[in-house]
């Protein structure tokens, strides 16, 4: 099986573009942000203590997360519950970033995460997919952007879908968020030593994926 890690900062395009390279080279698509955000949900809804190891550890034994494809989009079922369209808000996002850091939520998903690139042809996101989830990926991209202009993709995305949204707020969040994953001490968001860097902050979707389909060629 081949596969494709792509890593980079939260608003970097990371799933519009693995989606995109996904379809193009008829690979499944494993969204694991959404992975960590259904967890992240979950921990919401329960009003867990985050702060309580014990606690956090208790409620993953309560949460079985698994993945379906529905006209090849992935879908993520909570506790038998199709949550994907839940996955999405700003409040999910930043418990997801926090929660994400804890080792057993990472312990819970890492297994799920390998065993999809084991029986299939996958392209993958994330923050650690490159260093951590498939050290041997096929090909390896770290996509990033400046944090203006994904603070501006954002504000873009909910006022389209008629959220409110405030873009200096934003842009103050994604550098929480970047510096957060990056200190974090469970698999860090760093780009991997055989990674190839790429900045799409000048650069349309379509320039990224097909850059990205380019450097597959003598990849995979």
């Amino acid at each position: 099986m081949s596969s494709i890690a792509i890593d980079g900062p939260a608003g970097a395009g990371k799933s519009t573009i693995a989606k995109k390279v996904s379809k193009e080279l008829n690979y499944i698509y494993v969204d694991t942000g959404a992975m960590y955000r259904a967890i992240a949900l979950y921990l919401l809804r329960e009003k867990v203590n985050i702060e309580e190891d014990d606690l956090i550890i208790a409620a993953l034994e309560k949460v079985t997360i698994t993945i379906a494809y529905e006209n090849n989009e992935q879908q993520v079922i909570l506790n038998d519950e199709n949550v994907t369209a839940s996955l999405r808000n700003e409040e999910v996002g930043n418990m997801a970033s926090i929660t994400s850091a804890n080792k057993h939520v990472r312990e819970k998903l890492l297994q799920l995460q390998r065993n999809l690139a084991i029986t299939n042809n996958v392209v993958m996101d994330g923050r650690d997919i490159g260093t951590n989830v498939l050290p041997n990926a096929n090909l390896k991209i770290f996509l990033t952007a400046s944090s203006a202009t994904r603070a501006q993709r954002r504000y873009k995305e909910l006022v389209e879908k008629g959220q409110e949204a405030d873009l200096q707020k934003i842009e103050a969040d994604i550098i929480e968020r970047d510096n957060r994953d990056m200190s974090r001490k469970e698999a860090p968001l760093k780009q991997a030593n055989d990674a190839i860097y790429l900045d799409s902050s000048t650069m349309n979707i379509e320039e990224v994926v097909e850059e990205i389909i380019k450097l597959s060629i003598n990849k995979i």
